[in-house]
């Protein structure tokens, strides 16, 4: 089985190959066929051909995801109802429709700016899958505003909209909506690569923490700038991204590498409060 590595190829082909159910998590951020200027893909199919290929690449996500597995798929306006039809066609079950609003949206002059991107969470087993929630707990309204002696003193589970406000602390996304206001990766932030869709460290730090463990795999089949991959390495998983580009696949292996020479920030585990993880 391969892992901890980016193999370049299409992510159909290389999904195929790979051993049923041997992914603990999988996030993909798939083209939105609106338009972006990728080097090797063309982000303009027409939209039976687009949909087509969904088909195909959601198929082969769903076979190699474990029998306790999460998916977590990215999508925009466009598409986001298709996506769905066809992630519960394909047997999978729905936990959360979250929407993350961020700032530094598209600018657009016929109609309001794009701000926002549907994430969809879905398990193998609505019975039984991974699911940590000590280790994405989060300051209460009751605890940061009110200081009410009720307030769970641990924090509280996140809303399904999650908002990562500017003036709060690094570690922490606001309480109290289920929007994810988490700003986009702009060209002059310094965690900007040479991409033209990035996802923010900290999306995918909440997602790997949540719905995997340490040592378990975290597959994505758009690699893209390596937002997951190295997300998945800090907080020790194991990682595997399929990357359709030489270009981008080379420059996100550059960028795991630099992780070893960093400074530690691989997390410890999360104390579960009961012996099971998976619910």
């Amino acid at each position: 089985m391969r892992r901890d590595e980016v193999i370049t190829g299409d992510c159909i082909e290389t999904l195929g190959a790979l051993p049923a159910g041997c992914a603990d998590l999988v996030f993909a951020d798939p083209p939105f066929n609106i338009g972006y200027q990728y080097d090797v893909y063309d982000d303009r199919r027409a939209k039976a051909d687009y949909l087509a290929w969904t088909d195909r690449w959601l198929a082969a996500a769903a076979r190699v995801l474990s029998p306790t597995g999460s998916l977590f798929l990215a999508i925009g306006d466009e598409y986001a109802a298709e996506h769905k039809v066809r992630l519960d066609a394909l047997g999978l079950t729905l936990r959360n429709w979250i929407v993350w609003h961020y700032t530094f949206g598209v600018n657009c002059s016929k109609k309001f700016n794009r701000s926002h991107a549907h994430i969809f969470y879905y398990v193998r087993d609505p019975k039984r899958y991974t699911f940590n929630p000590d280790a994405v707990r989060v300051p209460s309204a009751r605890m940061t505003t009110y200081a009410d002696r009720r307030a769970n003193p641990v924090g509280k589970l996140p809303d399904d909209t999650w908002v990562l406000r500017p003036q709060e602390s690094e570690e922490h996304f606001g309480a109290d909506t289920d929007t994810w206001h988490v700003p986009r990766v702009c060209g002059t932030f310094h965690e900007r690569l040479n991409h033209p869709c990035q996802m923010p460290e900290a999306v995918l730090e909440r997602i790997i923490k949540v719905a995997s463990n340490p040592g378990e795999l975290v597959l994505d089949p758009f690699a893209g700038s390596g937002t997951t991959l190295a997300v998945a390495k800090k907080l020790d998983r194991h990682y595997l991204g399929v990357e359709l580009s030489d270009e981008y696949a080379d420059a996100v292996r550059k960028r795991l590498q630099m992780i070893d020479f960093a400074e530690p920030a691989k997390q410890p585990a999360p104390k579960p409060r009961r012996k099971a993880q998976k619910v």
